[in-house]
């Protein structure tokens, strides 16, 4: 603020400003001349304070506001209205506070300039000087001249990043993949222009970005950026584009899953790392060229074992380019010497031949019904009805499996194995039991007629037939079995109720006669028994007395003689 002299106070008088209104400002001073800068938003209200407030308004008699060295706005006396220029800049959009502050409504770039404000107080003229400086953001950036297909290596305008309405100008960062891009002037090269509208003074911003593209960038994202000091940071919708390039590798893939069997499909992939990529191929089956249009596959129907070997696949314009694939397709065939019926005479022997040819290492299994066989081939030195059944040779291999079958039949004529007779549930029947063993299964017949005529289950050739009779005289029952091969029969005596009854009871006098005899001879049994150990016992006696006196040495009183004739006698007892 200076401060000037009191014929100036008189002079400029008549041309003190003020204005009325409310605003939001941000107030500045320039480092370098010490000029107070006010900034605006661009379309929006700015206030611009007179001496920052520090002069009381009652003691101000005249204000007055203006730009440059005539430029008058205003002029605003104590307790009178303020009186505006006729400016045709300001006179529709200007106002003065209490504190004669200016305000000017929608502010453009043609209000950014110095604003004097002198006020008259007491004896004195002030004077401050404020420069107004406008701002805008920037638009939100838009992509426009996007490149859809670019050459490898070549450089080439990818597109233009373009921001409009700014003041100051805005700049554009390109970015790739999130990480901005440098110019280096050989694979990046970015070009900026800043375009000020002749009315309204704004600016707008256009990059372009060009750039050498590779491989690796046909799936990159590219974005720019926009950084402007009075806003925050706008980012462009992403983009990409497709990179071409020539084929330099081929590769076969053999798209169905091994291993393979005959009369498998398989298919062959054909494949170039160009872009775009080679719309015929050509594939080599066995030497034998087939080329393929609008396709990168071959299909191989019904494999056989002859399929085994090497495939190629070439570009058509370039057979050199090829690529390789091996297919191995497993086979497995399987003879065996035995196969439908078989018929064999018990007893007799069997041995079946399996024959095997396969293109790996295979397994081979044997069952009967539903039981594994350890054994890997069937042999039999000498049938029996138990081996009579269906056999099954399971033989497998890596996703193959071959299965061959044969049944088993042994066959005899039928031979009555026991014909019995028991006392059925009724003590006047009797029930008969025929146990045959044969081979086809042997029918029966008997010499009479009874009730409950049953047969049990036929297993490995055997099979007992049953029936009960109620036999009122006795008889002769016959049973008979035969079938294809032959036949047996067995006769059985069956004694009438009457009879048995008479059985019985000379059966129970037998066992009485039993009885006794058992009786006595066990009471003789025990006599001699007991004769034995007391002749034992007293042999056993007179031996210990003897060794006894031996062993003393004492001799009984008396002579000599005496004594020797007793010995004799002692001697003469004991041999007794």
């Amino acid at each position: 603020m200076r401060q000037k002299s009191g014929s100036e106070t008189q002079e400029h008088l008549q041309n003190v400003c003020s204005s009325a209104g409310q605003t939001s400002r941000t107030i500045q001073r320039d480092k370098v001349s010490g000029l107070e800068i006010v900034n605006g938003k661009y379309g929006e209200t700015v206030e611009i304070p007179c001496k920052n407030g520090r002069d009381k308004a009652q003691d101000v008699i005249v204000a007055k506001w203006k730009y440059g060295s005539d430029g008058k706005i205003l002029v605003k006396r104590a307790g009178q209205n303020a009186n505006i220029a006729g400016d045709v800049i300001y006179k529709d959009r200007v106002s003065i506070k209490e504190d004669f502050s200016l305000i000017i409504k929608q502010v453009t770039l043609a209000d950014q300039k110095t604003f004097t404000c002198m006020v008259v107080a007491g004896g004195d003229i002030l004077e401050n000087n404020v420069q107004l400086v406008i701002y805008k953001a920037p638009s939100k950036p838009q992509i426009a001249q996007q490149a859809s297909v670019v050459e490898n290596g070549k450089l080439t305008t990818l597109a233009q990043c373009r921001t409009t309405g700014a003041n100051p100008a805005a700049n554009i960062t390109w970015f790739k993949n999130k990480t901005p891009l440098v110019p280096d002037e050989t694979a990046i090269v970015i070009t900026t222009v800043v375009d000020v509208d002749g009315t309204t003074g704004l600016s707008t911003t256009t990059s372009k970005l060009v750039y050498a593209a590779v491989k690796e960038d046909i799936d990159a994202q590219f974005t720019c950026r926009v950084q402007h000091i009075r806003s925050a940071e706008m980012e462009s919708a992403a983009f990409n584009f497709t990179v071409i390039y020539p084929t330099e590798t081929v590769s076969l893939q053999v798209m169905s899953h091994g291993p393979f069997k005959e009369g498998d499909n398989v298919t062959l992939k054909c494949m170039a790392d160009g872009n775009p990529p080679p719309k015929s191929y050509s594939f080599y089956i066995k030497e034998e060229k087939n080329t393929v249009e609008n396709s990168n596959t071959y299909t191989l129907t019904h494999l056989t074992r002859a399929n085994t070997g090497e495939y190629k696949c070439t570009l058509v314009d370039n057979e050199e380019m090829a690529a390789f694939a091996f297919i191995t397709v497993d086979y497995l065939d399987v003879v065996l010497g035995t196969t439908g019926k078989i018929s064999k005479k018990l007893g007799e022997s069997f041995e079946t031949t399996l024959n095997v040819n396969a293109s790996g290492k295979h397994q081979v299994s044997w069952r009967k019904g539903n039981s594994k066989l350890d054994s890997l081939l069937p042999k039999f030195d000498k049938l029996k009805y138990s081996d009579a059944g269906v056999y099954e040779c399971v033989v497998s291999m890596a996703g193959l499996q071959k299965t061959q079958t044969f049944e088993l039949i042994v066959e005899s004529p039928p031979v009555i194995k026991n014909l019995i007779k028991k006392r059925g549930d009724e003590s006047m029947n009797k029930v008969l039991s025929c146990e045959a063993e044969g081979s086809p299964k042997p029918t029966v017949h008997w010499s009479v007629n009874g009730t409950n005529v049953a047969e049990t289950a036929y297993v490995d050739g055997k099979i007992t037939y049953s029936i009960t009779i109620v036999p009122k005289v006795n008889l002769t029952v016959s049973c008979t079995v035969s079938n294809v091969l032959g036949s047996d029969i067995k006769n059985i005596n069956v004694s009438s109720f009457v009879d048995d009854v008479t059985m019985d009871k000379r059966e129970d006098q037998k066992d009485d006669y039993s009885d006794q005899a058992a009786l006595v001879v066990g009471i003789v049994v025990g006599l001699i028994l007991a004769t034995l150990a007391i002749g034992l016992a007293y042999w056993l006696y007179l031996k210990k007395f003897r060794q006894g006196s031996w062993k003393t040495g004492e001799k009984e009183d008396g002579s000599a003689d005496e004594s020797k004739k007793l010995e004799e006698n002692q001697s003469q007892k004991a041999d007794v």
